[in-house]
This record gives C-alpha cells, structure tokens and sequence, in this order.
C-alpha cells in the first residue's frame, strides 16, 4: 500500500500459586537465539549499528503445537548500562500489519536516561509481517487504492464498489495466504511474543505501545499475567468488542479531531485563506471534498486525488498537529488546481521476499481473524447513510464493509480481557485521538479495572507518550518504567506549557 499512510489457547490451565489467575502455559525450552546485524529499515530510516537481530521458530497453529512452524524476526538494542538492567522492554508498531523489527532505532531518542539504562529495547515484526514469514493475498500495490483498502462509500454514499472490493479481497487473500492467513491473530501474536520470552531467557517481560498494540498487549496480559513486569498502553481500543465496532469509531473519532485543525487554520487564515472561523474551515474543506468528488486534481507521484483520497489524506495527517501544516500543503494545491508546490507524497520501498501487499494481506487477515463480521450488507449500507449525515469529515468510512463480512468465522473466540491479574498496567490517552478514540481507552479501562491506572491528556494527538508534547502522561510514563510506581488513582491534565523557541 501506498500513500500517506505511517503506513491489527492451546494450552491454557496452569494456575499460578497464590494469582488466583488462569495462565497459560510455559513455552517449551528455547534454542538460545543467534545474533546478527540487522538487515536494512524498509522505510529508509538509519538502523542503529549496535542493533541485533534472530529469528524465533513458533508453532504456525498453537493448536497443534509440534507441527509446522514459522520464524518470528526479532531485534534488540541492549542497554549500555548492564549493572543497572531490570530486563526487556518490548514494542510493537501498531497496525495491526506494521512490521516493527527497527522500533528500537528509533524510539531510543524517545526514552530519557533513566529508561534506557534499566532495559533492552526489543521489537519484533508480527507473525505474517516483514522479515517474519510474510503473508500476502497476491495482489499488487496498484490494486490496492488507499480509499478502497480503507472503504470510503461513493460521493453519493453507495457502497457498491466497496462491496466488490472486499468481497474480491477476501477471496484473493483466502486463495493466496496460504495456511498462514487463517492463523493471524491477535492471540497467536501474543503466543509468539512470549515464546520470545522465552528464547530471550526472560522471566517476564515490560512493555510500551500505542494503537493496536495496546490491544495485543493487554491480550498478552489475559493469557500470561504472571509474565508481565511493566506494561504502559497509549492510544488504547476497548478490547472486548468486536474490530466492526472499533472501526466505526473512527467516524465521530475524526470529526471531533477536526474541531482542533478547523481552529488552527482559522488561527492562519491570513496565510492559508481556508476560513476566518473554525465553521468556514469545516464547510470550505467539505467543499472541496465534494468539488474533487466531481474533477479530480492529477499528483505527478500520487496520480488522481479525487475527494476520497483527500479525506483519506486528511485523516492520516491528523494523527499529529506536526502534520497540520501538511493537510495545508495539499489542501492548498488540491483548491488551486495543481498549482504552486507539489505536496509531498511517502512512497514506501519493498523488501525482498516480502510480498508487496504484505501490509494489507496482514491488517485484513488479523482484522478478520480476531472477531467475526456481520454478513447483511444492507446493514453496512444503512450504517454508512446514517454515519455520513452524522459524520461527514470522513463521509462514513469507518462504517463501511470490509473483507471479514466474506471471511470465515474466526479458529477461535476472541480472548476476553479482564481484571485478573497484577495490578501493573498504565493507560495513557488524549482526549480526541482520531484513531483510538477516548470511548475505547474507557473501554480498556473498565476491562482491566484494579490492575490498570489511566492518565488522559486534553489534546488530539495520536498517542500522549510524546517529548514533543510534554505532559502528565510522559512523567506518569517514565516514572512507571524506571521505578515501577503506578499513579494512586487515575490522572487527567493539559499539556505542560512548552516556552517558545
């Protein structure tokens, strides 16, 4: 996929003494992994020369433990600082689908000193991504247009086309994924995780992602409490519904986020000329979504943007008020015809031996793995009319059909995260996250009940664990995984007041 885009238990019952909690049991013996320099970042971005890599053999189904397996790309930038080590600190990129094995290179400069010197930073690309045994559905990038892969409707709110997309999508990924498919999942994933544990030699693990890893962490944490040190979760998703739920979300998610760009373009309108008022920046911006709907405008990289892609692009970019001045840059050549500067546009390389569709085949695979869709496309239909009067920034994508509404039921039930276990989880959250909305961090919230502390940030950006942003969160954040002292109780602020440069 191309684009904009920064572009997701087979042996269950061992009772640990004293938890009171089910977990999951032990991983057998690991061979002791083999370390070796990295191979080249994807997306171009620098690897840190002191970063180390394996590979981790896992069961493809947990199910049938001794059978076939696959490799798990694994990454460690180890601490300068052995004496003061407490243990590994994993990530995960997000997605699901976003390959993660560089993470440590570049979320280093993230951490402040005391951080560092306490842990490893681990990553590792999921179970189907990467330089992890890739899954694909056969299809080239160019089949893979940013407005259908993500289904915005018809500028006339018809979901025709989005229907024949991912009906054909699902039957390509179904025919061409292999066993593979069928077994990416949220679950497996965090199965994977801890087999990586245990070829690290760790008795347990810390842990810090945003977006969809938060759900795959707090996941891991229902299936090996006892295995969890640390756990920080940003820009959470309500882990206990279905991804139908979690997807339509997004629509009221990205018009309350538009309330800050409106306000911050209104705040320029002598430079941008898009609207004195943050209303005539809404209206204006609906007006050339439905004007490009009608004639779009040619990207010499890009090709046609016609109102989809702009609203695609919109929503992207205001994952992070950085980005504001890029939703102005396209906004301003989009209006002028394909005048002045051309706007930036990421074209992300291939890696060899990964199919190019890698990161669609796995988004849709663990989308449509994880929960069951519903089936009556006319719910879909109804649900996109309604959601586009309401929601008209992003005109009902979010509601909108994908392949899971033609995939099979998932090999297993979704695994149901509660509150049992350590009390040694915190959330962080802003208030109006476009892509995690704050409804799902209550969600996850109320799931994990004693064992969670959560700390909100009024703010809209895409995550609140940010140096670029400083706040409460950033301090509750790096006190929790330098000391391991939680908050007493749950935590909301602004940002701090950051003194102009």
């Amino acid at each position: 996929m191309t684009g904009p885009l920064r572009t997701a238990v087979a042996a269950l019952a061992l009772v640990l003494a004293g938890a009171g909690v089910a977990e999951a049991a032990p991983a057998p013996p690991a061979e002791r992994p083999v370390w070796t320099d990295c191979p080249a970042d994807p997306s171009g971005a620098p690897v840190d020369p002191r970063l180390r890599c394996t590979t981790v053999r896992v069961p493809l189904d947990y199910r049938a433990p001794h059978g076939r397996t696959i490799e798990i790309a694994v990454s460690k930038l180890a601490t300068a600082k052995p004496g003061l080590r407490r243990g590994i600190l994993v990530h995960n990129g997000g997605g699901p689908g976003v390959a993660s094995l560089h993470l440590p290179s570049s979320q280093e400069a993230g951490y402040p000193q005391e951080v560092l010197d306490r842990y490893d930073l681990v990553s590792f690309d999921p179970r189907g991504v990467g330089r992890s045994t890739p899954v694909g559905c056969g299809r080239s990038a160019a089949s893979l247009p940013n407005e259908l892969v993500f289904p915005f409707p018809a500028p006339d709110g018809s979901i025709d086309q989005n229907v024949g997309f991912a009906r054909r999508l699902a039957r390509d990924c179904l025919a061409n994924g292999g066993e593979l498919i069928r077994h990416l999942t949220t679950a497996n994933t965090a199965r994977d995780l801890d087999r990586i544990r245990a070829a690290l030699g760790e008795q347990r693990i810390s842990y810090r992602a945003a977006s969809y890893g938060t759900y795959l962490g707090a996941v891991y944490a229902e299936l090996f409490p006892g295995r969890t040190d640390r756990f920080v979760l940003d820009a959470n998703v309500s882990p206990n519904v279905t991804w139908q739920d979690r997807l339509a979300s997004w629509d009221g998610a990205s018009e309350l986020r538009f309330e800050d760009f409106a306000a911050w373009a209104a705040e320029r309108d002598a430079a941008l000329r898009f609207g004195a008022t943050p209303a005539a920046v809404r209206a204006n911006y609906l007006a050339l979504a439905a004007e490009l709907d009608r004639v779009p405008v040619t990207h010499p990289v890009a090709g046609p943007v016609n109102g989809n892609l702009w609203r695609a692009i919109y929503r992207f970019d205001s994952y992070h008020e950085s980005l504001f001045q890029e939703i102005a840059d396209w906004w301003r050549y989009l209006a002028d015809d394909g005048a002045g500067p051309v706007p930036y546009w990421w074209l992300v390389k291939g890696t060899p031996g990964v199919p190019e569709d890698n990161d669609v085949a796995a988004l849709v695979a663990v989308l449509c793995g994880d929960t069951p869709a519903p089936r009556d496309l006319a719910q879909y239909q109804r649900k996109v009319t309604d959601s586009r009067q309401r929601n008209p920034i992003v005109a009902g994508m979010g509601a909108n059909i994908w392949p899971c509404a033609f995939w099979p039921a998932p090999l297993e039930p979704a695994v149901r995260v509660t509150d049992r276990g350590p009390a040694n989880i915190l959330l962080l959250q802003t208030t109006r996250d476009p892509a995690t909305p704050l409804v799902g961090a209550l969600g996850m919230r109320a799931a994990l009940g004693r064992r969670a502390r959560m700390v909100t940030v009024d703010g809209g950006n895409h995550g609140a664990y940010d140096r670029s942003v400083p706040s409460c969160a950033v301090t509750a954040a790096d006190r929790f995984l330098s000391t391991g002292v939680l908050p007493e109780r749950d935590l909301s602020c602004r940002p701090d007041a950051v003194p102009p440069r």
